[in-house]
């Protein structure tokens, strides 16, 4: 296959990174209106932290997530690295798709609920045990992306592990 020039690998990594920081923003984001609607006893707050993640997952999650799988694809395919050449970027695959399940999916219904169960139930929220769970869940999945996000970016940094080993086939 072609490989990039060396002018247009570097637009395409750029493109690559500024997909990467926003859905890393995003995540930061989302976990800064967590701890806020952690820490109020305030529906309308309790509900604009929620609301306003809501948006997120619908809008930029989504879009950077697709910018960020698609250049990454590009960059594998279109350069020397590959898909399954290196270790690294095999653990990164995985961490992708972590990520995938995560922001696109997870966040999205996970907010969606958390906006439903405010709306309907106001005040009344903070004691409801589906409300609990779905907070919950919510931290847990926030924690977690954030956590394969910052991963991928020191991998892709170190770059540990190296080239996977060709198997030599045995001819009988």
């Amino acid at each position: 296959m072609r490989r990039l020039s060396l002018t247009k690998r570097k637009w395409l990594l750029i493109l690559h990174l500024l997909f990467s920081a926003i859905m890393l923003g995003v995540s930061i984001v989302f976990l800064i209106l967590s701890i806020t609607a952690a820490n109020t006893n305030d529906v309308n707050v309790l509900k604009a932290c929620y609301s306003s993640m809501h948006v997120l997952a619908k809008t930029s999650i989504r879009a950077s997530t697709i910018g960020t799988v698609i250049t990454g694809i590009l960059l594998s395919v279109l350069t020397q690295w590959g898909l399954f050449k290196f270790y690294w970027i095999i653990v990164k695959e995985w961490l992708t798709l972590l990520s995938l399940i995560l922001g696109p999916f997870a966040m999205y219904s996970l907010t969606l609920k958390a906006v439903t169960l405010t709306a309907n139930n106001g005040v009344n929220v903070l004691f409801d045990p589906a409300f609990t769970v779905n907070k919950w869940q919510l931290w847990c999945g926030i924690i977690l992306q954030i956590i394969s996000l910052v991963s991928m970016f020191v991998i892709s940094v170190f770059k540990p592990l190296g080239e996977r080993k060709k198997k030599e086939m045995k001819i009988a």
